[in-house]
């Protein structure tokens, strides 16, 4: 009996743990679509550019579909912010003139993020 008691705690301890990852993760990544959307940059994407708000949509919607790729605010800037899936150019995010990799400008908001 005692055996079984240690087993179910330790199963919630582990569920609870996974579960505050899962929602750290959630949190860091729509945090990071809000701030594309609140940038007020334009986003490049295939040879277009794209309002803010348009982009964050657009991530919005890679992201609902490819929740399983993206376990961390990384893996979501990694697997579903940094290119195309359709043809593998880079996004950018172009800031009063300046022009960067998306994943470096998000990787640097995320920075930011977890800065206490």
């Amino acid at each position: 009996m005692i055996r079984i008691l240690s087993v179910l705690i330790w199963l919630a301890g582990s569920t609870a743990t996974t579960l505050h990852a899962d929602t750290t993760a959630e949190v860091e990544i729509q945090s990071l679509i809000r701030a594309v959307a609140d940038s007020g940059c334009e986003f490049s994407r295939n040879g277009s550019l794209h309002s803010a708000e348009a982009a964050a949509e657009h991530l919005e919607l890679k992201y609902a579909q490819g929740k399983r790729y993206a376990d961390s605010a990384e893996a979501f800037i990694e697997h579903l912010a940094t290119r195309s899936s359709w043809s593998g150019e880079p996004y950018w995010m172009i800031c009063n003139g300046n022009k960067d990799f998306a994943s470096h400008w998000l990787s640097a908001r995320l920075a930011l993020l977890r800065t206490p």
